[in-house]
């Protein structure tokens, strides 16, 4: 580590990164003494809040280096946006970090494209410790590509402020219950149900837990076309057409990215969400005062089900220095930095053998939901197929299309590009 320099760099800088990388790792050429291995990482706000960000992860890079006197470490703080198109960049140019932050839905199209290190000798005496799904979802046809360092889980938050005026004494756990309470919200001016339909939100955070609920699914078992049009796709958007037609979801949802405090859940214009974060409610306790944030469990149609998927550690298969990369991995997978990482960033540890303890009852209840998480199904082109299938639900939101001619348009689209994939 330089002294003097942090290398725990802000997002503006990361960008150019990507530019101006050479190569990933190396000795001397980074700046690093010639005996050194120079280990890059690039990091994402996962610590929510910019300065705890640079103060855990150069205090990581400290303890790391006390550890390992032979490599120099440098974390590099990256944005959410536009991620994806950035690390295909860096892997096509054969440049980028040595390693990684991944979700499991990133992984399968970077390790077709043989960018990315196996590493599963890393948990080889430990992997027995770990959430066997946390696993399970790193992996692709048996072979595990990022190790977990932390797990998130998402489920509901209500206002109880809103549910009084409402009349409403049982907050709406299922679907029947939300369209039943769409009436009684509308006379108290508010909406029921939060809801992200900006192409640019994620539909792990919006509309694919509805299809999960329904019992559907985004792919066919064998990954080689698509299901959300079959009869839960249909399902679960017409129930969420539905509700946005009769008030129940606002108008501002097609615009509203994934975002809380600025929009209409943190405005007290809506009185539940349903795909929301510990630091999601955090966040809104500010402007509702905390005794108005009640916390319950995912909701539930055919399945009670919620979002959470294990953030994982990944090695590029380009790093001119694997083992040491893969050393920084086996340092952010003891239960020390699992759990460390996991209280500085509101999330749950993926290490059976290193909770985090509860910090109140809030914690509790996320704690408790992780039960019900499903981080999805890996596919090679899961991020484009969410992108093609977001304009289609737009368009069923604004009245361009049904729900069925929408879901079967995404699936030609999803199909064609599937099969130019194989």
């Amino acid at each position: 580590m330089k002294v003097g320099v942090s290398r725990v760099v802000g997002s503006v800088a990361a960008v150019a990164v990507v530019a101006g990388l050479s190569a990933c790792g190396g000795s001397s050429g980074s700046g690093g003494s010639s005996d050194q291995a120079v280990v890059t990482v690039w990091m994402y706000p996962v610590i929510a809040d910019e300065k705890a960000a640079t103060t855990y992860w150069t205090q990581i890079e400290k303890d790391f280096e006390a550890a390992n006197s032979g490599i120099d470490l440098r974390i590099e703080q990256q944005p959410w946006a536009n991620r994806d198109q950035k690390l295909a960049t860096a892997f096509s140019g054969g440049k980028g970090p040595d390693v990684l932050l991944l979700g499991p839905d990133q992984i399968p199209q970077f390790v077709t494209s043989g960018s990315l290190e196996p590493v599963d000798k890393v948990l080889d005496a430990d992997k027995d410790k770990f959430l066997p799904g946390a696993l399970d979802a790193l992996k692709v046809d048996g072979k595990l590509y990022a190790v977990p360092i932390y797990h998130t889980v998402t489920t509901t938050v209500y206002n109880k402020k809103l549910l009084a005026k409402a009349g409403i004494t049982k907050p709406p756990e299922t679907w029947d219950e939300i369209k039943a309470a769409v009436p009684k919200f509308k006379q108290a001016g508010v909406a029921t149900l939060d809801y992200s339909a900006s192409p640019e939100a994620s539909l792990n955070l919006s509309f694919y837990p509805l299809l999960w609920q329904a019992g559907g699914k985004v792919f066919a078992d064998d990954g080689k076309s698509v299901a959300f049009n079959q009869a839960p796709g249909v399902e679960a958007l017409t129930f969420l057409k539905g509700l946005y037609d009769d008030g129940g979801i606002p108008k501002s949802a097609l615009s509203n990215a994934n975002v809380v405090a600025d929009q209409a859940l943190g405005k007290q214009q809506v009185a539940m969400g349903f795909t929301n974060t510990l630091i999601d409610a955090k966040t809104v306790a500010a402007s509702w005062g905390a005794a108005n944030v009640v916390v319950g469990v995912p909701l539930e149609n055919k399945k009670r089900v919620g979002f959470g998927l294990p953030g994982g550690l990944a090695v590029n298969a380009g790093s001119k220095d694997v083992d040491a990369a893969e050393k920084f991995l086996g340092f952010m997978t003891q239960p020390k930095q699992e759990i460390s990482l996991a209280t500085a960033s509101n999330f749950l540890s993926p290490r059976t053998d290193a909770p985090v303890p509860a910090a109140d009852e809030q914690a509790k209840k996320f704690e408790e939901a992780l039960q019900y998480a499903y981080s999805g199904e890996v596919n090679p082109a899961a991020r484009q197929v969410m992108t093609l299938l977001s304009v289609e639900i737009q368009a069923v939101l604004t009245g361009k299309k049904t729900p069925q001619e929408a879901l079967d348009a995404a699936a030609k689209q999803s199909n064609d590009l599937l099969s130019r994939q194989r």
